[in-house]
Protein backbone atom coordinates (compact mmCIF):
# COMPACT_ATOMS: atom_id res chain seq x y z
CA UNK A 1 0.00 0.00 0.00
CA UNK A 2 1.65 3.71 -0.98
CA UNK A 3 2.63 5.60 2.00
CA UNK A 4 0.54 9.01 2.29
CA UNK A 5 2.71 11.83 1.57
CA UNK A 6 1.81 15.41 2.78
CA UNK A 7 2.55 18.04 -0.47
CA UNK A 8 5.64 19.35 1.41
CA UNK A 9 6.86 15.55 1.70
CA UNK A 10 6.18 15.62 -2.05
CA UNK A 11 8.63 18.97 -2.90
CA UNK A 12 10.86 17.29 -0.91
CA UNK A 13 11.09 14.00 -2.67
CA UNK A 14 11.03 16.07 -5.92
CA UNK A 15 14.33 17.93 -4.36
CA UNK A 16 15.85 15.12 -3.32
CA UNK A 17 15.56 13.24 -6.78
CA UNK A 18 17.20 16.12 -8.31
CA UNK A 19 19.89 16.57 -5.71
CA UNK A 20 20.55 14.08 -3.30
CA UNK A 21 23.46 16.37 -1.81
CA UNK A 22 21.16 18.98 -0.58
CA UNK A 23 21.38 19.62 3.13
CA UNK A 24 18.18 20.11 5.02
CA UNK A 25 18.98 23.55 5.71
CA UNK A 26 18.97 23.77 1.95
CA UNK A 27 15.85 21.73 1.19
CA UNK A 28 13.52 24.17 4.16
CA UNK A 29 15.01 27.32 2.97
CA UNK A 30 13.60 26.74 -0.65
CA UNK A 31 10.17 25.51 1.34
CA UNK A 32 10.14 28.24 3.18
CA UNK A 33 10.22 26.28 6.45
CA UNK A 34 12.43 25.91 9.65
CA UNK A 35 14.95 23.04 9.47
CA UNK A 36 14.07 21.12 11.91
CA UNK A 37 10.54 20.42 10.81
CA UNK A 38 12.11 19.58 7.55
CA UNK A 39 15.15 17.14 8.87
CA UNK A 40 11.94 15.54 10.58
CA UNK A 41 9.92 15.16 7.61
CA UNK A 42 13.18 14.23 5.51
CA UNK A 43 14.03 11.28 8.43
CA UNK A 44 10.16 9.96 8.09
CA UNK A 45 10.58 10.01 4.57
CA UNK A 46 14.10 7.61 4.85
CA UNK A 47 12.58 5.36 7.69
CA UNK A 48 9.46 4.21 5.97
CA UNK A 49 11.57 3.27 3.13
CA UNK A 50 10.68 5.44 0.26
CA UNK A 51 13.89 6.93 -0.54
CA UNK A 52 16.57 3.56 -0.86
CA UNK A 53 19.53 4.86 -0.94
CA UNK A 54 21.40 7.86 -2.65
CA UNK A 55 23.94 7.56 -5.06
CA UNK A 56 26.02 9.71 -7.42
CA UNK A 57 24.58 9.43 -11.33
CA UNK A 58 28.06 8.83 -13.63
CA UNK A 59 27.92 10.04 -17.17
CA UNK A 60 28.46 6.72 -18.85
CA UNK A 61 29.58 8.54 -22.30
CA UNK A 62 32.71 9.97 -20.66
CA UNK A 63 33.67 7.03 -19.01
CA UNK A 64 33.68 5.58 -22.44
CA UNK A 65 30.49 3.46 -22.01
CA UNK A 66 28.94 3.98 -25.41
CA UNK A 67 26.57 1.56 -26.42
CA UNK A 68 23.26 0.65 -25.04
CA UNK A 69 21.45 -1.84 -25.82
CA UNK A 70 18.21 -3.01 -25.10
CA UNK A 71 18.16 -7.47 -25.68
CA UNK A 72 14.82 -9.05 -25.01
CA UNK A 73 14.95 -12.94 -23.87
CA UNK A 74 13.08 -15.85 -23.93
CA UNK A 75 13.87 -18.69 -21.90
CA UNK A 76 13.57 -22.38 -23.76
CA UNK A 77 12.71 -23.73 -20.48
CA UNK A 78 10.84 -21.81 -17.59
CA UNK A 79 10.54 -23.34 -14.82
CA UNK A 80 11.17 -22.03 -11.43
CA UNK A 81 14.28 -23.36 -10.98
CA UNK A 82 15.49 -21.83 -14.51
CA UNK A 83 14.19 -18.58 -13.90
CA UNK A 84 15.53 -18.26 -10.55
CA UNK A 85 18.89 -19.32 -11.95
CA UNK A 86 18.64 -16.63 -14.96
CA UNK A 87 17.66 -13.97 -12.85
CA UNK A 88 20.64 -14.74 -10.57
CA UNK A 89 22.83 -14.38 -13.32
CA UNK A 90 21.68 -11.54 -14.81
CA UNK A 91 21.66 -9.80 -11.28
CA UNK A 92 25.67 -11.15 -11.12
CA UNK A 93 26.31 -9.46 -14.84
CA UNK A 94 27.40 -5.64 -14.24
CA UNK A 95 26.55 -4.88 -18.27
CA UNK A 96 23.20 -5.56 -17.27
CA UNK A 97 21.76 -2.03 -15.39
CA UNK A 98 18.39 -3.58 -15.52
CA UNK A 99 16.02 -6.50 -16.41
CA UNK A 100 12.26 -6.86 -16.21
CA UNK A 101 10.07 -9.05 -16.90
CA UNK A 102 7.87 -9.32 -19.27
CA UNK A 103 4.03 -9.67 -20.58
CA UNK A 104 3.44 -10.64 -23.86
CA UNK A 105 6.01 -12.19 -26.68
CA UNK A 106 9.29 -11.82 -24.70
CA UNK A 107 10.14 -12.91 -20.99
CA UNK A 108 12.24 -10.48 -20.24
CA UNK A 109 14.01 -7.67 -21.27
CA UNK A 110 17.58 -6.27 -20.40
CA UNK A 111 19.40 -2.65 -20.57
CA UNK A 112 22.73 -3.17 -20.64
CA UNK A 113 25.79 -0.75 -21.25
CA UNK A 114 29.19 -1.54 -22.50
CA UNK A 115 31.81 0.30 -23.86
CA UNK A 116 31.16 -0.60 -28.14
CA UNK A 117 29.61 -3.36 -30.18
CA UNK A 118 32.63 -5.60 -30.31
CA UNK A 119 32.25 -5.64 -26.28
CA UNK A 120 28.85 -6.31 -26.12
CA UNK A 121 29.30 -9.04 -28.78
CA UNK A 122 31.95 -10.15 -26.57
CA UNK A 123 29.06 -10.15 -23.55
CA UNK A 124 26.40 -11.90 -25.41
CA UNK A 125 28.58 -14.69 -26.77
CA UNK A 126 30.90 -15.31 -24.00
CA UNK A 127 28.29 -14.79 -20.84
CA UNK A 128 24.90 -14.53 -21.50
CA UNK A 129 24.55 -16.90 -24.49
CA UNK A 130 26.38 -19.49 -21.61
CA UNK A 131 23.43 -19.50 -19.54
CA UNK A 132 21.89 -22.79 -20.66
CA UNK A 133 17.93 -21.80 -20.65
CA UNK A 134 18.34 -19.26 -22.74
CA UNK A 135 16.39 -19.77 -25.96
CA UNK A 136 16.55 -16.64 -27.78
CA UNK A 137 17.30 -13.00 -27.75
CA UNK A 138 16.91 -9.50 -29.91
CA UNK A 139 18.98 -7.16 -29.39
CA UNK A 140 17.69 -3.20 -30.11
CA UNK A 141 20.68 -0.67 -30.32
CA UNK A 142 20.00 2.71 -28.98
CA UNK A 143 20.94 5.19 -31.15
CA UNK A 144 20.18 8.60 -29.77
CA UNK A 145 19.44 9.11 -25.96
CA UNK A 146 16.15 11.48 -26.06
CA UNK A 147 15.15 11.28 -22.14
CA UNK A 148 17.11 9.13 -19.43
CA UNK A 149 16.27 10.05 -15.52
CA UNK A 150 15.77 8.44 -12.56
CA UNK A 151 13.37 10.82 -11.28
CA UNK A 152 10.01 9.61 -10.90
CA UNK A 153 6.68 11.23 -11.77
CA UNK A 154 5.77 12.55 -8.37
CA UNK A 155 3.21 14.70 -9.57
CA UNK A 156 0.88 12.09 -10.16
CA UNK A 157 0.92 11.83 -6.05
CA UNK A 158 -1.04 15.27 -6.10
Amino acid sequence: MPTELAKQDITILRILQRDASKTSSEIAETLNMSQSPCWRRINRIEQAGIVRKKVAILDREKLGMELVVFTTVNLSITGRQQLEEFESSVSDFPEVVECYTMTGVWDYMLKIITRDIGHYESFVRERLLSLPMIGETHSHIAVTEIKNTTELPLETQL
